[in-house]
């Protein structure tokens, strides 16, 4: 009888102790966060004109880990951070318009706060969107050792449309999209194409292409000269790559937020 008793104790025991376990697990998949519909959450109450720090408590308080795992495709990481670089723009700089007066050491400073790490624009843009290129290097050369969270959480296969959906807060930078992981990559030529259309002037008689200078600043990513002509061919922007020169205008760096379109 004890014998028998004993074993019903251990059975309840051990019931007990599963359910638990699934409760445990249930509870874990409920609070799982999916960060790429938290950054588009996060620009649409900046559009919409709603509080943003539920959102910025969540990206603060979550682990590298946790980031890296939801994040775990090339687009899912490109959506997000081109999201949450255009989301703190437009965050901080209509709090503290008078942050863009030195421009150079805006992006440079540690001002966002994303899974316990303060990281700068600059380490979003060039660390984890360009896959570690250092700022200076006109897209050609990488820097040497990156840190753990630049190392966890960039893209393995940068992409140069990307420069075509930051927004810096100045007047000539690309307006804002809420980018969606699933259809990110098509967004992005959609918006290539809009803003070079926009910013680009060709003249048929002189043969010569006036462009962002965006295509200079990180010529690189482009693939240089040859790769930029066959970007504005691709384009529509000039009918031929052959014989073409190219002329880059003067950036409009006068701050200008609240530019949004829909891709």
């Amino acid at each position: 009888m004890k014998l028998r008793l004993y074993f019903l104790a251990v059975l309840f025991a051990l019931s007990c102790t599963a359910k638990t376990n699934v409760q445990a697990q249930t509870e874990t998949t409920e609070e799982s966060v999916d960060f790429n519909e938290l950054s588009e959450s996060f620009l649409q109450n900046i559009i919409t004109e709603k509080d943003t720090q539920e959102i910025q408590n969540v990206l603060a308080n979550t682990t590298i880990e946790e980031l890296a795992a939801a994040l775990d495709t090339n687009d899912k990481r490109l959506a997000f951070w081109i999201n949450i670089y255009n989301a703190y723009i437009q965050v901080i700089l209509q709090e503290n318009p008078e942050l863009y007066d030195d421009r150079g050491s805006f992006f440079k400073m540690e001002q966002i706060l994303i899974a316990g790490e303060m990281v700068s624009f600059a380490k979003i843009e060039h660390g984890l969107i360009r896959k570690s290129q250092w700022e200076y290097g006109l897209g050609y050369i990488r820097k040497w050792f990156p840190n753990k969270f630049e190392r966890k959480l960039r893209v393995d296969k940068p992409i140069y449309n990307i420069h075509f959906a930051l927004n810096c807060g100045a007047k000539d930078c690309p307006p804002v999209a809420v980018y969606e992981w699933e259809r990110v990559q098509e967004q992005l030529q959609i918006g290539t194409k809009r803003h070079l259309e926009k910013t680009s002037e060709f003249n048929s008689e002189t043969n010569v292409v006036k462009v962002t200078s965006l295509f200079s600043w990180f010529r690189g990513d482009f693939g240089g000269k040859s790769g930029i002509k066959k970007i504005l061919k691709e384009n529509e922007i000039v009918p031929t790559t052959k014989d073409i020169d190219i002329e880059y205008t003067n950036y409009d760096w006068n701050l200008y937020l609240d530019n949004f379109i829909e891709l």
